[in-house]
């Protein structure tokens, strides 16, 4: 595009050079005119184009920093939720060794006092 526009321009001018009359010299600023315009709308495009570009490449960045962003969030997320699974699974069983061990102490006792009784119906026994 950009060497179209002065190439045109050069053709329109060599092409109107020839003539001599008045209409002759108002066509070669009508085409240097025309050519001109070219020119600025092919730079306007251009730079519009620049824009553009631009603008979706700061879209895309944003986009993924926003990603990166929400996958950090659910990482610490569920490092956090097996932190709390870990703490909860400990705290389990603690509990259910605290309650392993009343139920022991439960046996032993139980025991003990079945000896207990044992003894004295023994000692009750040889009197």
């Amino acid at each position: 595009m950009k060497l179209f526009v002065p190439l045109l321009a050069g053709s329109l001018v060599l092409a109107l050079a020839g003539c001599n009359d008045h209409a002759a010299e108002q066509a070669k600023r009508d085409a240097a005119t025309a050519a001109e315009t070219a020119k600025e709308a092919a730079h306007s495009a251009a730079d519009a184009t620049r824009d553009a570009a631009s603008q979706a490449a700061e879209a895309t960045r944003n986009a993924a920093a926003e990603s990166q962003q929400a996958l950090d969030k659910a990482v610490d997320a569920t490092s956090e939720a097996a932190r709390d699974a870990s703490v909860s699974a400990k705290q389990a069983a603690a509990d259910a060794s605290a309650a392993s061990a009343d139920a022991a102490q439960k046996v032993a006792d139980h025991a003990h006092d079945v000896a207990k009784d044992a003894r004295e119906k023994a000692d009750q026994a040889k009197h």
